[in-house]
């Protein structure tokens, strides 16, 4: 299952995030966001759990919980969707 986690502070690791859900079962992949110009992380990350009922107790436990200082949000991470076209135009010089 592939878990939202949001509120992150920005200087976390992935060992750090890894150590609170792996709490709950096995985690098998986290991927902390990034900023794609700054590099710097954008405060969210998502973390795959195999198992649907460790994640759901993962859910259940963390979501508000304080994590360095913040009040984490973690909910069941939604399927992305396409960007629709902004209607914006670029030059063509």
């Amino acid at each position: 299952m592939n878990i939202y986690v949001g509120n992150l502070p920005k200087n976390t690791t992935e060992e750090a995030v890894r150590s609170v859900f792996s709490e709950f079962g096995q985690v098998t992949d986290i991927k902390l966001i990034k900023d794609h110009f700054t590099g710097e992380l954008r405060g969210f990350s998502f973390v795959e759990m195999p198992s649907r009922d460790e994640a759901q107790k993962a859910i259940t436990a963390l979501n508000g919980a304080d994590f360095e200082g913040r009040s984490l949000l973690v909910n069941e991470a939604k399927p992305r969707q396409e960007r629709k076209d902004s209607g914006r135009r670029t030059r063509s010089w």
